[in-house]
């Protein structure tokens, strides 16, 4: 079966993961401060403003605590995100709103996120589909207007950026994801952004536990080493040397996976634009750049299901991301969001990552053009 998404992995990782088993040193410690330096100037931004964490999905729950996200606050999210997202201003109790997205390119717009703004608005809650950056320009644009927080889900979008500027670092809270299916992996494991260096300061001591003071072998100063104060009730949730080790060969790698993905995703473009029932996603603007996580194709026939059913028949498989979270019943949101809804009855999204191979990549592309042709379309 050619996969949708894979991770690339070899002896390098391996001997990294050696050096730290050989230290006898397997959680937080100096192998996730490398990693933390490293990744934080591969964004271009200071250290001070990153910190590691166990999945990124925490990076969503702490974003509330973070911007000081109350009960009685609204936080806007468009349906097309990750469920993680929704649940993070749920699990909050504050009241979550659902907006539209462009129908093509599955993003956000400034002006889906306004139609649901109210008095009670905080903040947006947005996500880089696919590692396509939204148009920053007009949301935070908007955003400022309206004085509230803009939180990026960047999940996706390790190595995206917009106008020049990493995305993740334009609003106020950016998250990333280096879970097994992403494209710099190390298991699980995420990494946290926050622009108010205050701000920073208080989601690091609420990662672990709330300490004000270290303890054990991290506690160089007090004579009675044992000994802690907590300013908050924090709870645990950290990288280890271990998944550290691995992101830090990722990071090496990642100019490459990056370049090898957009070599596929060009492929798909120049192969698929002659089938007349297929939508091929939109250009990307000349001051974005991707990190081509997602290649979607939108179908004109009403053959989505069908398409996918084909392709899994024939060893390929496929998938929809990500399926409207306002047509999940446990949120209790009744809303029409047509954008949303004709993306997720049409878009199919077609494997995509830096282990394929040309030969799967035509493959693929052979039984698409295969499936126009037992279907006359």
């Amino acid at each position: 079966m050619i996969n949708v998404f894979q991770p690339s992995l070899g002896k390098e990782e391996i001997g990294q993961i050696e050096k730290v088993f050989a230290s006898n040193w397997l959680g937080k410690g100096k192998i996730v401060d490398q990693f933390e330096e490293k990744f934080a100037k591969h964004l271009g931004i200071g250290k001070q403003h990153i910190l590691t964490m166990g999945c990124c999905t925490e990076g969503l729950f702490s974003s509330m605590k973070i911007l000081e996200i109350g009960k009685n606050d609204e936080i806007i999210v468009p349906s097309l995100s990750f469920v993680g997202a929704a649940n993070a201003v749920c699990d909050n109790g504050s009241k979550l709103v659902f907006c539209d997205v462009d129908s093509r390119s599955l993003n956000v717009t400034a002006m889906d996120i306004e139609k649901k703004i109210s008095a009670k608005t905080k903040a947006i809650l947005l996500l880089h589909y696919g590692g396509v950056p939204c148009d920053m320009d007009e949301i935070m644009k908007m955003a400022d207007s309206y004085n509230i927080k803009v939180i990026e889900d960047s999940a996706c979008s390790v190595a995206s950026k917009y106008k020049g500027k990493a995305c993740g670092t334009i609003g106020d809270i950016g998250i990333w994801s280096f879970d097994a299916m992403k494209i710099l992996v190390c298991g699980d494991g995420g990494a946290l952004y926050v622009k108010d260096e205050e701000k920073a300061q208080f989601a690091e001591k609420l990662m672990y536990f709330g300490l004000e003071t270290k303890s054990g072998f991290s506690n160089t100063v007090d004579s009675k080493w044992w000994e802690f104060e907590i300013s908050q009730f924090g709870h645990r949730s950290i990288m280890n040397d271990i998944t550290a080790s691995m992101a830090l060969v990722q990071l090496d790698k990642l100019k490459t996976f990056i370049d090898r993905r957009r070599e596929i995703h060009n492929i798909y473009n120049e192969n698929l634009k002659g089938v007349n029932w297929i939508d091929l996603p939109p250009a990307i603007d000349n001051d974005c750049e991707s990190s081509y996580y997602f290649y979607h194709i939108q179908t004109q026939n009403d053959k989505r299901d069908e398409l996918a059913i084909f392709l899994k028949k024939n060893d390929i498989y496929t998938t929809y991301r990500y399926y409207p979270l306002h047509w999940v019943k446990q949120y209790g949101v009744n809303d029409t969001l047509p954008q949303a809804e004709y993306a997720a009855k049409n878009t199919l999204c077609l494997p995509i990552h830096q282990a394929l191979t040309n030969d799967e990549v035509y493959y693929i592309i052979d039984k698409i053009k295969e499936f126009s042709r037992i279907y006359q379309i």
